[in-house]
């Protein structure tokens, strides 16, 4: 009998294949082009004037254009060379020419320690296959004082709810790992050699069409995830506010350190 494992990508591969075909749908996403969090980083970059900035976990590059006009220099690193060819193609579109990109996990940062004076990192770490080390790893290469903003979807702190989002999470996606509560991203952090400034939450409506499809979701995985919505608990549902074609809110942080 052939062992399965022989034949299973790593968790590294999965990542880069599920990106890698659907890099385009990223850097035209209308939910990852926009948003309260997005203005955020700008705005901080636009204080700070960064000489070198990173992207880390750039996916469609959002937070890369976003710094670009504050600072001498942005990298954009990702794991997926797909991803990246797209960003550097939009950037050159936009008249970006301080973006650079860089193909790396972010548990194994391809930099010299203080690298960069400021970092954004949005909607990334929940496909890490090990959070601590990426975030230990955005320490390193960040020079001591500089600032560092990480957004990202949250698990709530209700056991049943939490169940649910991981579920419906790796079933639209294969290369998930995990949504983390606000506390755990708190105390990763801090064991990472951050120290927090401020945490601000919010909601963020999911369109289930729109967000299985920029997945490309396979049918059967997309039914797996409505018969969940349709069995889950009324607290579940009522904290997702599951509606019925399937489209329901999750919670989002924002979390500005040094």
């Amino acid at each position: 009998m052939t062992d399965q494992t022989e034949y299973a990508p790593t968790q590294h591969g999965l990542a880069k294949s599920q990106f890698g075909e659907m890099s385009a749908a990223y850097v035209t996403s209308a939910v990852h082009a926009s948003g309260a969090d997005l203005e955020t980083i700008a705005a901080r970059a636009l204080v700070a004037a960064p000489r070198h900035a990173i992207d880390l976990g750039a996916g469609g590059g959002h937070v890369a254009y976003a710094m670009a006009p504050h600072a001498e220099k942005v990298t954009a690193c990702d794991l997926s060379p797909e991803m990246l060819e797209q960003v550097a193609a939009e950037a050159a579109r936009r008249g970006l020419g301080n973006i650079a990109v860089e193909a790396a996990p972010a548990e194994a940062l391809p930099f010299a320690d203080d690298s960069f004076d400021f970092l954004g990192c949005r909607f990334s770490t929940h496909h890490w296959r090990d959070a601590e080390a990426g975030l230990r790893e955005a320490r390193r290469v960040l020079k001591a004082g500089s600032p560092a903003i990480f957004v990202d979807v949250v698990a709530p702190g209700d056991a049943s709810a939490d169940t649910h989002l991981q579920a419906v999470e790796l079933l639209r996606d294969v290369s998930h790992v995990r949504d983390y509560t606000v506390a755990q991203w708190i105390a990763m952090l801090d064991r990472a050699g951050f120290t927090v400034r401020e945490v601000r939450t919010a909601r963020l409506r999911m369109d289930f069409p729109v967000w299985t499809a920029r997945m490309r979701t396979p049918p059967e995985r997309v039914a797996a995830i409505r018969a969940l919505q349709a069995v889950a608990p009324a607290e579940v549902a009522a904290w997702f506010g599951i509606e019925a074609d399937g489209s329901f809110t999750i919670d989002t942080v924002t979390i500005e350190a040094v």
